[in-house]
């Protein structure tokens, strides 16, 4: 089980996990441990992911969260795995309860849906997220166009923060796996969070590797040169520079990461002589490259004049990233434990990238100072990467909650 915490802060949040196998039993008493951490205050709002035995009956898990927490708001969704506290629970049957009082903060469930009409996909049940603090979004993988909704959050909304995950598992009848109040639902759901603040950490979990470069003909997801040389040739020879360690790397699979948010200084022409003094790279996998052409293309559309970085992604730099942007958030705060955090960890992480169980969950208790934290392995994750949010692969997103 994991520990519950009670911290003298103005946000009380707490967590709790159980591996029993009756969903209602199970979800009672990972309720009732999350629910010991509010001391004597009344659950605001609570987020329950759930693996294994109770995508049987989830609505049976439902009522025991109700029973145990009475919460007013309530969003969740099934998964392939589970976290909370230190644990990770990658396979099997299990519950994770997320519980938080929100002092003079408030919130707001949604469930939005989306239908393909003559003018395109139109989603519906959005809040107005223009003010919020953020907002925590889980949607479901096959009937919710998340990549094409995030960018025009960030139209409507600069600024706020929304982070979520992915389901990554569905009913044993195979129907969505969402969570709003006491139902079952599809599309996606939903808190908005206003008076709340929250400190948004995606640890991409890659390393750069050598020279920036930068795109100087492009079309869509398709790069066709790179500082004025064929992208494919001007790749082969950034490789070829590498140190044999760094080759090591990127030939377990190689990534680019295109600067969303940096400030440059000189560079002239197609010569990439400026210094990156700040910069938030946004990483994506190459898909394809032709030969012929020397064209490559990349999992995002790209922008001409952006500058790009090959990155590698290793388990000792995923470890070190991680904690690094996790010490950061810690300074932010002044160094105060935060209230607590939610983590959205890629499914492809844990035992597979680490070798040991526990990884993500560990750091965050170690440099969170063992803040309440609960969460799930995702099918994808939701969170920002300079001031607007994207949908990623392979990384541990974390919702940091201020004290």
């Amino acid at each position: 089980m994991a520990r519950s915490i009670v911290a003298d802060v103005s946000i009380r949040i707490g967590a709790g996990v159980s591996t029993g196998l009756d969903p209602r039993v199970a979800a009672i008493e990972a309720g009732a441990e999350a629910r010991a951490a509010l001391g004597d205050s009344r659950a605001d709002v609570a987020c329950v992911f759930c693996s294994g035995a109770h995508l049987a009956a989830p609505e049976a898990t439902l009522e025991g969260v109700h029973e145990a927490l009475a919460p007013p708001a309530l969003i969740g969704c099934g998964a392939g795995g589970v976290l909370g506290g230190e644990r990770e629970i990658e396979h099997g049957t299990a519950v994770a309860v997320w519980a938080a009082t929100l002092d003079e903060g408030e919130v707001v469930p949604f469930h939005a849906e989306a239908s393909q009409t003559g003018a395109g996909i139109v989603v519906s049940g959005l809040p107005d997220l223009a003010r919020a603090s953020g907002a925590i979004l889980l949607p479901d993988p096959y009937a919710f166009p998340t990549d094409v909704l995030l960018p025009e959050l960030s139209r409507q909304a600069p600024g706020v923060p929304v982070l979520g995950g992915i389901s990554s598992a569905r009913t044993l009848d195979g129907e969505p796996a969402l969570f709003l109040g006491e139902e079952v639902v599809g599309g996606a759901v939903g808190l908005r969070l206003d008076g709340v603040e929250i400190l948004p950490c995606v640890s991409q979990g890659a390393a750069p590797v050598g020279p920036e470069l930068t795109i100087t003909a492009a079309e869509g997801h398709v790069i066709h040169e790179l500082s004025g040389r064929p992208a494919l040739e001007c790749l082969r020879a950034a490789i070829e520079q590498l140190s044999a360690a760094e080759r090591e790397l990127v030939s377990h699979g190689l990534l680019l990461g295109i600067v969303v948010d940096g400030e440059r200084a000189g560079g002239a022409g197609g010569a990439d002589t400026h210094e990156l003094q700040r910069a938030d790279f946004l990483v994506r996998g190459l898909i394809g490259a032709d030969p012929e052409t020397g064209t490559i293309a990349v999992g995002s559309a790209v922008e001409l004049g952006a500058v790009v970085r090959l990155h590698a992604r290793d388990a000792r730099s995923a470890d070190r990233d991680l904690r690094q942007a996790l010490s950061l958030r810690r300074e932010a705060l002044g160094g105060a434990r935060p209230a607590g955090a939610l983590l959205f960890t890629c499914n492809s992480r844990g035992t597979g990238m680490f070798g040991t169980p526990g990884h993500d969950a560990g750091a965050i208790a170690e440099e969170l100072r063992g803040a309440p934290m609960a969460g799930f392995f995702a099918a994808g994750e939701i969170g920002p990467v300079g001031g607007d949010s994207f949908l990623h692969g392979f990384t541990a997103t974390v919702a940091v909650f201020a004290p």
